[in-house]
């Protein structure tokens, strides 16, 4: 295990992306998104990726420099493609435009089609909120290998399409809600698989559909599967997810025709709105506040580990990791090393950025 300085993993990762062909502009930003999923503790969408990513560039899966279009615009609607850039580009550039929108009109509705792999979608939840707008977002991916069985099923059938939501708080401390409807992120197996480390149990099948604790049976051919979150709730959230992502964007659903195509494209359908349209702010705030005191005064089940709201375990982890670094196991670093030496970045450093951080 190493640690690194988040600054220092920002400039190995921007040298990556920008020697595999981004813009500077760019190669920051994905830089930026990625490190920031490691620091709040989301390791599985961020740094661990770039080895996919750059295999994405190689093949054509996803397309350096490329913006989102919008292919139709309303005064509360935009129908966006993502023209398969980096999502952390076009989700950025998907929400600035609904953010505009709900300001001006109250509520927004955003479907993005084609976009690259979108990262970490509380990304998008926090960035509404942090502009004092509430949010709800539904993810699908289309063109990925299918990695989710179905509640009552025992193989592979859908993608980990995950649900983010968010309601912004005064003081910054924003409620945020992100989860794959997998019990299980397939970004939380790789972790895992890289650090020689069991899963939990009952998140994961092999591929003879039989219960399994090694991260190794996802990625067997034909591969295991992961199993819904909450089992048939889950399992539900994971099909409106298709329907709303896929049909509603135009982006289209997880079935044979799509699958495996060469590239991981998302669709996320988004609603943006103001928090409270005409209402009383003073009166909301202190609403909220009762309900945050009365549910967080629950007595823990643990001594000296207090009940916290969706985002607080984030808050907690960043504020670690930019005092103490971004821990990496060996392999995730190794393969980051390799993957910018092949694109001619030297070695040594980037091995320094470790070493800094050790």
């Amino acid at each position: 295990m190493v640690r690194i300085a988040a600054a220092d993993l920002r400039r190995v990762v921007a040298a990556i992306f920008n020697r595999a062909g981004s813009s500077t502009d760019e190669a920051q930003l994905v830089a930026r998104r990625l490190v920031d999923a490691n620091l709040v503790g989301h390791d599985s969408h961020g740094v661990v990726r770039i080895p996919s990513y750059m295999e994405l560039v190689k093949t054509g899966g996803v397309k350096l420099n490329a913006h989102a279009k919008v292919v139709h615009d309303a005064p509360s609607l935009a129908v966006i493609d993502g023209q398969v850039g980096l999502g952390q580009v076009i989700g950025g550039e998907a929400m600035q435009i609904g953010i505009a929108k709900a300001r001006k009109h109250g509520l927004a509705m955003i479907a993005l089609r084609h976009s690259g792999h979108l990262g970490r979608i509380g990304d998008w939840t926090e960035m509404c909120a942090e502009a004092g707008l509430a949010s709800i977002h539904f993810v699908n991916v289309v063109g990925a290998v299918s990695i989710v069985a179905p509640f009552g099923g025992t193989d592979a059938r859908t993608s980990t399409n995950p649900v983010s939501a968010g309601m912004p708080r005064a003081d910054g401390r924003h409620v945020i809600f992100d989860a794959a409807t997998s019990k299980l992120a397939e970004g939380k197996v790789k972790v895992a698989f890289n650090k020689g480390a069991e899963l939990p149990e009952g998140a994961l099948l092999d591929n003879k559909g039989k219960p399994t604790r090694d991260p190794a049976d996802l990625y067997t051919t034909p591969r295991g599967a992961l199993t819904p979150m909450g089992e048939h709730k889950g399992y539900g959230l994971s099909v409106m997810c298709e329907l709303l992502a896929g049909l509603v964007t135009g982006g289209g659903s997880h079935h044979p025709a799509t699958v495996g195509k060469g590239s991981i494209r998302n669709n996320m359908l988004s609603f943006i709105f103001d928090p409270l349209p005409g209402g009383d702010a003073g009166w909301a705030r202190a609403d909220m506040q009762a309900f945050i005191d009365w549910i967080t005064g629950s007595p823990p089940a643990e001594p000296g580990k207090p009940v916290l709201l969706p985002g607080d375990p984030e808050r907690n982890t960043r504020t670690e990791r930019l005092k103490g670094g971004v821990p990496l196991d060996d392999t995730t670093w190794a393969n980051i090393v390799a993957a910018a030496v092949e694109l001619g970045i030297d070695r040594a450093e980037v091995e320094a950025a470790a070493q800094k951080a050790a």
